[in-house]
């Protein structure tokens, strides 16, 4: 096999990632167009969300999607895992992600705690699902259009509580999983299936006679700039919450490891790219970094953080219903 594009090997202080090529020369000879191989490797999750940014700008394929509309430039998309080292490391926030600190605690509940599921509605042309929903709550279907939204249980099941109840029985196990796709119907929708597709819990002992849990995630496709960072706070916080019960059920301490996030199209939407790129040029100074992050606890974010969880607990849609 010989490359027509020479793989690519960077680094600096925020971590490195190494690109694939995007076209090779099979033995027959010819030039056959293929999706790049990145892997990128960083401290933490803002520092990832940079170099991911600067990979698959500098390193992704041009290939159109189903939702460009006219006039809209071809999507950048590389097939990218992402290992960050210890997931909840500080700083932990990119204060440049579309979005901000509101929005960040809204999509947050969403997914650890369900505050939307009650938005599922697909006969009636609302969500078909959440990422909560599909976790704590999978029920196959064989069309989700259909009355009762064709489930095949009288019962959902918890995948969440049958992982902590699998590493509790057996904290070796490699079987702690939990999934998303229904495959007798999520194949027959046009949108809105699920980008997430699979967890994957991992239980080390410690030395000190405590564990810490790792997490792999599988990830059909990723929106890298919109949503990318949002997806993985919220990942991690429901790492921390798997932890924190596996503590409680173990009577043990259970830190917080590593984090694996697997996509196999994490891309950049041609209709971002003139506002990508008012972000790309910062993201060059791997030392300015700093000005670019917060730390959990940092004043401005820790206030409006508050803020969103007191108007989410009067009305989990006060931010939907435009803050009223």
């Amino acid at each position: 096999m010989v490359y027509k594009n020479e793989a690519v090997k960077f680094k600096d202080s925020r971590g490195e990632y190494f690109a694939g090529p995007k076209e090779i020369i099979n033995q027959k000879g010819e030039k056959i167009r293929v999706i790049p191989h990145i892997c990128i490797k960083a401290d933490s999750i803002p520092e990832a969300y940079e170099l991911a940014l600067m990979a698959v700008w500098n390193h992704g394929t041009d290939i159109s999607t189903h939702y460009d509309r006219e006039g809209d430039p071809p999507s950048r998309e590389a097939n990218v895992k992402i290992d960050i080292i210890e997931s909840l490391a500080e700083p932990m926030i990119h204060k440049n992600f579309p979005g901000g600190p509101e929005e960040l605690e809204v999509y947050r509940q969403e997914v650890v705690d369900g505050i939307h599921d009650h938005w599922i509605n697909p006969k009636a042309g609302k969500w078909t699902y959440t990422y909560h929903e599909r976790l704590f709550n999978y029920n196959p279907s064989c069309d989700l259009l259909a009355v009762d939204m064709g489930h095949m249980m009288p019962k959902g099941i918890n995948q969440i509580d049958n992982v902590i109840k699998e590493l509790k029985r057996n904290p070796t196990s490699k079987a702690a999983q939990a999934t998303t796709w229904i495959p007798m119907a999520d194949i027959h929708l046009e949108g809105d299936r699920p980008c997430l597709q699979r967890l994957w819990f991992r239980l080390y002992p410690q030395e000190d006679d405590t564990y810490s849990l790792s997490l792999d995630t599988a990830w059909r496709s990723r929106d890298l700039y919109r949503a990318w960072f949002m997806n993985v706070y919220a990942i991690t916080n429901l790492q921390k919450k798997v932890a924190d019960r596996l503590a409680n059920e173990l009577n043990k301490e259970v830190k917080i490891g590593s984090y694996s996030d697997n996509s196999n199209s994490l891309h950049i939407y041609g209709s971002c790219w003139t506002e990508m790129e008012k972000e790309f040029s910062k993201m060059m100074d791997a030392k300015g970094i700093e000005n670019r992050v917060w730390t959990t606890d940092s004043p401005a974010f820790k206030m409006m953080t508050e803020e969103a969880k007191i108007n989410l607990r009067k009305d989990p849609d006060y931010y939907a219903k435009g803050g009223n």
